[in-house]
């Protein structure tokens, strides 16, 4: 396992390195769970590393790499259990693309997993508000003038997706639920009072996320390298939290080949699973540590609690 920099612990192992070699002297069959968010192909610049997946020339060259993480992806995951990934279509410039659109960034990845061997298993949109992606990134579509202008050009926001593929194969640990459904979103811990229900199902079943909260993230300070960095946006810990609950048991191991500040290695431990995370970036996998050390001491001070009670 070719490693820069490694922080084991009880209930987490995360690797400083590329997620490709890391995944290498991972055991075959042996993860229960996977959730990341990969590079948007070319769209971002995460770091002047040549291993970076988003340090490339253009999609394609992007899936030419992606492919070899699918392959181990496959590997790893045991039969009959799931990968989830969160993207979104690209959108195209003249600068860059010669046009104004949209690439079908879903969809590629999409094949790019099924030429591994995945089979696709679902898709979710998670709603974001366009007027703040308008804010943002003021794209023409969005621009309210452009109504004004010439509406021709005019088009709806740009949705997120929590993708799902499965690893062909029978599950031999069913993930069951026998008392109902516990919605863990948005809490720092498990109440006391939880309630299942049947109306949460319902919610996590849908297939647009409405109630997810774009801001609940880890912290990224201290993260950013300025001479190298142009993008880091965390994944919400509402997403990473609802796939765990949906797909994985306790104990389980959660993989994130793209661990970032370690958002699903702090949400595996929090959540009772065991967490691996994969992260080339020196600076962002400082503060994963950080992350999951805090994740660690919370998961100690709530078993103290139960074990006094």
């Amino acid at each position: 396992m070719d490693v820069l920099n490694q922080y084991l612990t009880e209930n987490t192992a995360i690797y400083n390195g590329d997620c490709v070699d890391v995944l290498k002297g991972v055991p075959d069959d042996s993860i229960h769970y996977s959730i990341f968010s990969p590079p948007f192909a070319s769209l971002y610049t995460y770091s002047n590393l040549d291993r970076d997946m988003g340090n490339c020339k253009d999609e394609g060259v992007f899936a030419e790499h992606f492919k070899y993480l699918a392959k181990e992806l496959y590997r790893v995951i045991k039969p009959g259990r799931l990968v989830s990934f969160h993207c979104m279509d690209l959108p195209m410039t003249k600068y860059r693309d010669g046009n104004i659109g949209l690439k079908d960034f879903p969809g590629h990845l999409i094949e790019l997993f099924e030429e591994a061997g995945f089979i696709y298993h679902s898709r979710v949109t998670i709603w974001k508000d366009p007027l703040i992606a308008a804010t943002r990134t003021h794209a023409l579509g969005l621009l309210h003038k452009q109504i004004v202008k010439d509406s021709s050009l005019c088009r709806q926001g740009i949705a997120d997706y929590l993708i799902t593929m499965r690893k062909p194969g029978d599950n031999n640990e069913p993930i069951a639920h026998p008392d109902g459904f516990t919605d863990y979103i948005g809490t720092d811990s498990i109440p006391d009072d939880v309630v299942y229900s049947h109306q949460v199902w319902r919610r996590y079943a849908s297939p647009v996320w409405m109630d997810i909260n774009q801001t609940n993230t880890l912290a990224v300070k201290g993260s950013k390298d300025p001479e190298d960095e142009r993008h880091i946006c965390p994944l919400q810990l509402d997403v990473i939290e609802r796939g765990i609950k949906l797909w994985s048991n306790p104990d389980d191991i959660i993989l994130d080949p793209f661990m970032g500040i370690g958002s699903t290695p702090y949400c595996a431990v929090k959540m009772g699973r065991r967490g691996i995370g994969v992260e080339l970036k020196e600076s962002y996998f400082d503060v994963a540590i950080k992350n999951i050390e805090l994740a660690e001491q919370n998961k100690n001070v709530e078993s103290q609690q139960i074990s006094i009670i």
